[in-house]
């Protein structure tokens, strides 16, 4: 093209793929103006409107307004500048509109009422003080004023405190909103808290100062492999297992094994099976992207038959 050629606005549309009414539309507002008239009066442009009205389409395309993309043309804001205000404002709105999706999703699956919705909304929208005030009034409640047991919670309380990432992925938001509902629900906060009182009442019993590992652990060890195997827990061959996690718990408490110690021992690992912890513990992998843990349901449940087989006597609370 000739740069001293001019063009009627025709010729200019039909250059940049855009309508006449597009190309006088951007003329208008004084986005891209004539060059000059022709003697009928008719507008006049030269070879840079080409290239402006290209830089502009693309700009309308990423989402800019007019006003700043005029000033972009016209060289009164940097482009770089307009550039990374843009991509961190679509960056809000891209992050708003994946906690639209995951709540709407969650809706849906799960059939919830318009309260729960509201409530499900509210917790997605929360901002990082927000959550970390929520899950750290959960956890309070949970290990908070245990006295001199308290310390040993705080590894606890830290591997039980979600970080929902700041782009989070779908699945982290319906993750978080469903941990965050858990967090809120009094009943499981009665429950962590049984929990931790359990734990904090063997450490005081037991005969040593220094920190033990907890009953559970013990059990999952010991009483795994007999699972594993297919042992039945009411079977003979299930004895030595249970004798194995029961003398420990027998030396953890500083009292003889027997048909008290063993009760109290299944009752102790039925509260720590309960489902709505292993649900946490499962929430809070996918929002904190690690890897989802092992259910420690079956071995808890066989633990439990196979000690409730050995208290004669005794039921389940």
């Amino acid at each position: 093209m000739d740069g001293d050629t001019l063009y009627p606005i025709g010729e200019l549309a039909r250059r940049t793929g855009l309508t006449v009414k597009t190309v006088r539309f951007y003329s208008d507002r004084g986005i891209v103006a004539p060059t000059d008239r022709s003697p009928a009066g008719y507008r006049l442009y030269g070879i840079d409107a080409v290239a402006r009205l290209d830089l502009v389409r693309t700009l309308r395309e990423l989402g800019l307004d007019l006003s700043t993309i005029r000033k972009v043309v016209d060289r009164e804001l940097s482009l770089p500048e307009v550039a990374a205000a843009h991509a961190d404002a679509l960056a809000v709105q891209i992050r708003v509109l994946r906690l639209r999706h995951a709540v709407l999703t969650a809706v849906a699956e799960r059939g919830s009422t318009p309260e729960e919705t509201e409530l499900m909304h509210r917790l997605a929208q929360l901002s990082e003080d927000e959550r970390r005030r929520l899950i750290g009034d959960f956890l309070d409640a949970a290990f908070g004023g245990l006295g001199a047991a308290a310390p040993a919670f705080a590894g606890v309380m830290r591997s039980m405190t979600p970080e929902l990432p700041d782009n989070p992925e779908a699945e982290q938001v319906q993750a978080w909103v469903e941990l965050a509902e858990l967090s809120l629900d009094p009943d499981f906060r009665a429950s962590v808290r049984r929990m931790a009182e359990d734990q904090t009442a063997e450490q005081a019993r037991g005969e040593t100062t220094v920190p033990t590992r907890d009953i559970a652990a013990v059990v999952r060890d010991q009483a795994g492999p007999a699972l594993t195997v297919g042992i039945d827990p009411a079977s003979p061959q299930a004895d030595p297992f249970v004798a194995a996690f029961t003398a420990h718990y027998a030396q953890l408490l500083g009292c003889p094994d027997g048909i008290e110690l063993r009760h109290r021992l299944a009752t102790r690992l039925e509260r720590v099976n309960d489902p709505r912890r292993e649900r946490y513990l499962q929430l809070l992998a996918v929002v904190n992207g690690w890897t989802a843990p092992e259910s420690l349901a079956p071995v808890f449940d066989w633990s439990v038959q196979a000690l409730r087989v050995r208290t004669p006597g005794r039921t389940s609370p």
